[in-house]
């Protein structure tokens, strides 16, 4: 939910209805993230959480600068330049610091696992720790360097994938997933990816979750900071399926099949954040002209049954039907 839909505000309205709200780490400058932090204090004496982007390994600058030339013609059309497709680490060491002094509940972890030391330093402050995983192996990794949790995230989930210990897309749906992961690692389970209903969330927890994740379902409350532009494309349904692609980002995500996602999907490197700051300005021109041809917007697969529900609302609607689900 970084960069726009997570808000302090969300987050707190997911923790008021009895949620588990998360404050999304992620572009947010370490100051940023303090600020977030504080905010969501002032709105929920309930939990929380933070999720931070572990640093990924640069990507061939080769690679880099032949998709940079792919992309000219989308700035020549925009009339703006390409980004400078820079590396940089999100500020991680920083916002480390802010989360471990902040004793937040929980620091849940994507696109990597983070080592021993990093975990025991955040139990020491009394801080839980999650790991996303997209497969048995980084769920053994995770369980080895001390997470209590791990965020299993199916293939079904709207924006980037987590994945860390392979370079190719995850492909796994999440129900399968689940039950692989339990036969793998004792540690418990949230299962991310389409939950959309009770029926889903139940079906999850059948599977060998301890809760549910959700994401998409959200990105219609008006707690969220979801733009219009992207609110309106998803009530729409402007562009009828999904896709997951580098496109954007350098790292694989799920969001709506727009024509940049379609035309660009199999010229991108796996170059994560420098497709990022390449594709920025793009995104940023287009949005600010209404076109929805080239921004992304990450959604899950379930996304055709979003709602403009508050967020209390979604909450207890999916927790109501999962109970009845559970008999």
């Amino acid at each position: 939910m970084a960069g726009g839909p997570s808000t302090p505000a969300l987050t707190a309205a997911v923790a008021n209805a009895g949620g588990y709200g998360m404050i999304a780490a992620g572009y947010l400058t370490a100051d940023g993230l303090r600020q977030a932090i504080a905010a969501a204090r002032t709105l929920t004496g309930g939990p929380f959480g933070v999720n931070l982007f572990v640093p990924s390994e640069p990507g061939d600058p080769e690679d880099i600068a032949r998709y940079a030339v792919a992309l000219e013609p989308e700035g020549a059309r925009l009339g703006v330049a390409l980004g400078e497709p820079r590396w940089e680490s999100d500020a991680y060491d920083e916002k480390l610091d802010v989360v471990e002094s902040s004793h937040v509940h929980l620091a849940s972890f994507t696109f990597g696992c983070p080592d021993a030391e990093l975990v025991d330093r955040l139990h020491r402050a009394g801080i839980q720790v999650a790991v996303t995983v997209t497969s048995a192996p980084e769920a053994n990794l995770a369980t080895e360097v001390g997470s209590d949790l791990l965020a299993v995230q199916g293939t079904e989930a709207g924006g980037h994938q987590g994945s860390f210990a392979t370079r190719e897309a995850n492909r796994r749906p999440l129900m399968s997933l689940l039950e692989e992961i339990r036969e793998t690692t004792d540690l418990p389970a949230i299962g991310a990816g389409g939950i959309m209903t009770g029926e889903q969330a139940a079906a999850a927890l059948r599977s060998g979750a301890i809760a549910v994740q959700i994401g998409t379902a959200l990105l219609g409350a008006p707690e969220a900071g979801t733009s219009d532009l992207y609110r309106q494309v998803l009530r729409d349904a402007r562009y009828p399926k999904t896709i997951v692609t580098r496109a954007y980002s350098g790292r694989f995500a799920r969001g709506l099949a727009n024509r940049f996602a379609l035309e660009h999907d199999r010229e991108a490197p796996q170059a994560y954040p420098e497709v990022h700051h390449l594709t920025r300005p793009l995104r940023a021109a287009a949005g600010a002209a209404g076109d929805s041809s080239v921004p992304n917007f990450w959604a899950g697969t379930g996304w055709r049954q979003l709602t403009s529900d508050p967020a209390a609302t979604t909450i207890r609607r999916i927790a109501g039907e999962a109970r009845r689900a559970e008999g």
